[in-house]
């Protein structure tokens, strides 16, 4: 049995890997300006480059894939560990109200800092992901001290106090945002609706700390999750430090989603589908569902940053709306099933 199911997560994560790559090469060849594989292969081996074709694959195209990639696989992770610690197959970092946190603390940082976040500003856009940590921490804190019962999490309380903070945080965001400058409000509303159309490689920088400091401790301590199914009292029979280590996996999900909602807005429904395809694939193993949701996560982003680009050229729409528009009915889904 451990052996069939090693089998299928190989396989899955083969499969999911060919399809990141094959929506990659797509996006990178579709848009205003289109490209043949000859003048792709071309370009990157420097067999007969061309500035332009430089500018398009180096400057626009490859920065907003990889950063499609890393907001995916960010995401998702962190809202396969935020369920496995709650025990809520509905949480999700969007959901919970931890996405908003974050973003209300960097609206807060544009705010006081109008006119100096641009993409040439490298100061200000390494410190916009720990605004989002702190603002994500607190939204995290409040949200799990509310529904937090005689050493318990309240799962029934947890996603409509998540809902509740999140809406109103994402309000305060709002009206912050409509103090700002004309030029800077524009960029803040966009930057709020879940949006990587201004990708570059400052951005994908500014993330990539973060995600090696904060991955590795998620995977290591992914054995830990299947822990936190049992009750409380067989937990400490275990001998599990239960709080320490929850407030670990608490802490290095909310560093990944700061550092994607630092560089995107909140962009929901990645960490609740995610983990749910991964589970019905290979089943209830946090060590093999975190990576393969990653790896889903990444797929689901840069297709539907793909089709948000492509499906009204040469306008765009923001990747967070064609999210949603997936996530809604299969959280809807979800919600009804449990």
């Amino acid at each position: 049995m451990n052996k069939q199911l090693s089998n299928r997560y190989f396989a899955a994560m083969c499969l999911t890997f060919i399809l990141v790559v094959l929506l990659a090469y797509i996006s990178l060849t579709s848009g205003v300006y289109k490209m043949t594989f000859t003048q792709v292969i071309d370009t990157f081996f420097r067999i007969h480059p061309s500035k332009d074709l430089d500018l398009i694959i180096f400057h626009l195209r490859l920065p907003r894939i990889v950063l499609a990639g890393l907001i995916g696989l960010g995401l998702a992770i962190a809202g396969g560990v935020l369920q496995g610690i709650s025990r809520n197959p509905l949480a999700d970092t969007g959901v919970l109200g931890i996405n908003n946190g974050a973003g209300m603390a960097i609206v807060i940082f544009m705010f006081f800092v109008q006119g100096q976040v641009t993409n040439f500003n490298w100061k200000m856009i390494m410190l916009m992901p720990f605004f989002g940590l702190i603002g994500g921490l607190c939204s995290a804190f409040i949200i799990f001290f509310l529904v937090w019962e005689r050493g318990n999490l309240d799962t029934q309380k947890l996603l409509l106090t998540g809902i509740a903070i999140g809406t109103g945080l994402g309000a305060c965001s709002m009206y912050i945002s409509l103090k700002m400058k004309a030029s800077d409000f524009e960029m803040a509303t966009v930057w709020l609706a879940g949006s990587i159309y201004s990708a570059n490689w400052s951005y994908v920088i500014s993330m990539i700390p973060w995600f090696l400091i904060c991955l590795p401790i998620l995977i290591i301590k992914s054995n830990k999750l299947d822990l936190f199914r049992l009750s409380q009292d067989s937990l400490i029979s275990l001998g599990v430090a239960t709080e320490k280590e929850k407030a670990v996996l608490l802490f290095s999900s909310v560093g990944l989603v700061s550092a994607c909602v630092s560089v995107a807005g909140s962009i929901g429904f990645i960490g609740l589908i995610s983990p749910h395809i991964a589970k019905i694939i290979i089943g209830n193993k946090y060590k093999r569902i975190l990576p393969l949701s990653g790896m889903i996560g990444m797929a689901l982003v840069i297709g539907s940053d793909l089709i948000a680009k492509t499906i009204v050229a040469p306008a765009e729409l923001p990747v967070g709306m064609i999210i949603s528009i997936v996530g809604v009915p299969y959280f809807i889904y979800i919600l009804i099933k449990k």
